[in-house]
């Protein structure tokens, strides 16, 4: 979700950059259609691969809770999505199809013939567009609390959430996001998130982002048949941003399916329950 929010939760837990070092030791950046794109490497790279894509205005902070486990049988790879992170941010018309293009040319930059893809939010999104246009190249697909499927009005109000720049709207958004408002709800959380916003600088790309919803582009509705590899599907039971229905929506129309619901867990499981995500993926990928 939202990068500020994710790297005031690993402050919390007094995650350093010297611990962050040891799970991703390879910090590395490659050239896609002329922008940075900065990602990390963790695991043997003779393991099968797994690409890890966080969601709207996150980073690769969003998987620090799982790289090191999954690494100890993967060779795991989670890149800053362009316009996000450390990655360069064009001003670009962003959209998708966009960040379909981006990780296609990133992934034959990386020579990496086929990976299993894990998405969270418009990274379960881009996931699973990507599975539709590059069926070949994806081996299993991890939607968690995945965006993608055509919002109503409501949903609009919950979007426009995510482009927060007052204490207040970070607030409200807490409160749809994350079921633990103990941890995420006191003020010193909210001030380090505004000032972790304001130094993103991703301001641009989610309202690009937001405008490209609202011209209706690159909806899953209607083609979520056509994934046909083995997918997961975990979302949160508390989700005030994506609710369970839409999770519900997802497997009703795609066939190889397993539907996962975590209790008292919000928008991000593989923050909020992330050694219970860690072991159902583990378990999933491993499965023949």
């Amino acid at each position: 979700m939202i990068n500020k929010i994710f790297a005031s939760f690993l402050i919390l837990l007094t995650f350093s950059v010297a611990a962050f070092a040891q799970i991703a030791p390879q910090e590395k950046s490659a050239v896609i259609f002329g922008a940075k794109i900065h990602y990390v490497e963790a695991g043997d790279a003779k393991n099968p691969k797994v690409v890890l894509l966080h969601g709207l205005g996150a980073s690769i902070t969003s998987w620090q809770l799982n790289i090191v486990a999954l690494s100890q049988k993967y060779h795991v790879i989670a890149l800053d999505q362009v316009g996000f992170g450390k990655s360069d941010k064009p001003m670009l018309k962003y959209r998708v199809g966009t960040y379909t293009d981006f990780l296609d040319k990133f992934l034959s930059e990386l020579k990496i013939e086929k990976a299993s893809l894990i998405g969270n939010s418009l990274g379960g999104w881009i996931a699973a567009d990507f599975a539709l246009k590059y069926p070949a190249k994806v081996e299993k697909i991890v939607l968690a609390d995945a965006a993608g499927l055509k919002p109503n009005l409501v949903d609009f109000n919950r979007i426009y959430a995510l482009n927060f720049s007052t204490r207040d709207e970070i607030r409200a958004l807490v409160k749809l996001v994350f079921y633990n408002q103990t941890l995420f709800g006191s003020e010193a959380f909210v001030d380090e998130s505004l000032r972790l916003r304001v130094a993103a600088g991703d301001g641009y790309t989610i309202n690009s982002l937001i405008d490209s919803i609202k011209r209706e582009e690159d909806f899953l509705n209607g083609r979520l048949g056509g994934i046909k590899q083995p997918t997961l599907i975990v979302w949160g039971k508390q989700d005030g941003l994506l609710p369970l229905a839409d999770g519900e929506k997802f497997d009703k129309e795609i066939p190889n399916f397993e539907l996962i619901v975590f209790d008292r867990c919000g928008h991000v499981p593989q923050v909020e329950k992330a050694a219970d995500f860690n072991k159902q993926v583990l378990e999933f990928l491993a499965k023949k």
